[in-house]
């Protein structure tokens, strides 16, 4: 089986920040505010949602298919993906524009301040989803270009290919109403906690009413350390965090949680299990730098 993944690519310019963005920023002087920060150390990695989840699909034995949009700089991307035997037949390679850029800064609390630059990703609505393969029998919508994520949302529904609903960043570029389209489109919701609060805000609803909607197998809440939150028919059941070892950088730890759920969902999986095993990994990736970095253990694949 095949799983189709909407979303981006991305380089991601990861840096440290030894210090507390609350220790910098004064809250009575937002409205002038005018901050530096210092980071020592500064790193470029592959990245970008679609990226991420791939490779977590990948390591686990998944067959992951990207649909996203690479810019005139995106080759060495291309050639990534390919050499972990991946299907790029619907990346699309837009040659007059860069890739798209994300520039975070990490605190030594594991906040981040983010600047994201889309570019060739604002061209991803231009691939469509593949109505003749056979093959793709689950996808997953997570952030991408604002067009992008509404037409492939509408296309897996008319293909009737079931799909996770993960609006990541992404989620302010969208109002209620069409909030709504996509939650009635999808078969599962995933959200961390933050993003979870936006939605129910922006949709005049609680999650325990938003899991009990017919279509909805699921509505995931991710809480970072403490496990998630899974909702099913009005019923919330906690599914509790697994210890790092290191808390080296959070980047991707969410992508890596939904590598892990899509594998799990590929394979039948009851919802409770696919979430434990996202957070399995999603405590292995924490431990290493960057969005596709981490190793899993043989025995964790094994189980999986």
């Amino acid at each position: 089986m095949s799983v189709l993944i909407c979303g981006s690519l991305a380089f991601d310019t990861i840096t440290n920040f030894p210090g507390r963005f609350s220790q910098q920023i004064m809250p009575d002087k937002v409205h002038i505010l005018n901050v530096s920060f210092l980071v020592p150390t500064m790193r470029r990695e592959f990245g970008g949602c679609a990226g991420n989840i791939a490779y977590t699909l990948h390591l686990l034995g998944g067959q992951p298919l990207v649909m996203a949009a690479l810019g005139n700089d995106g080759g060495d991307y291309l050639l990534r993906l390919q050499q972990w035997g991946l299907d790029t037949s619907q990346v699309l390679m837009a040659g007059d524009s860069y890739t798209a850029q994300c520039m975070i800064i990490t605190d030594e609390d594991n906040n981040q301040i983010t600047a994201f630059h889309p570019g060739a990703m604002q061209l991803a609505h231009n691939t469509v989803v593949p109505a003749d393969r056979s093959d793709i029998q689950l996808g997953i919508i997570a952030p991408d270009g604002r067009d992008a994520m509404l037409s492939h949302a509408a296309q897996l529904a008319a293909a009737n290919i079931p799909f996770v609903f993960d609006p990541g960043q992404g989620l302010p570029m969208f109002s209620g109403d069409e909030l709504r389209t996509f939650v009635a489109q999808a078969s599962w919701v995933a959200l961390n906690d933050y993003e979870a609060a936006m939605l129910c805000e922006r949709m005049d609803i609680t999650l325990e009413a938003l899991s009990r909607q017919p279509q909805l197998r699921g509505v995931i809440v991710t809480l970072g350390a403490q496990g998630c939150d899974l909702w099913q028919g009005g019923v919330c059941t906690h599914v509790p965090g697994i210890a790092a070892e290191a808390v080296l950088d959070p980047t991707g730890c969410g992508d890596a949680f939904r590598g892990a759920l899509l594998h799990g969902l590929s394979l039948g999986w009851p919802l409770a299990r696919c979430v434990a095993l996202g957070n399995q990994v999603g405590a292995i990736k924490i431990a290493q730098r960057g969005g596709q970095n981490h190793v899993l253990p043989p025995a964790l694949i094994t189980a999986a």
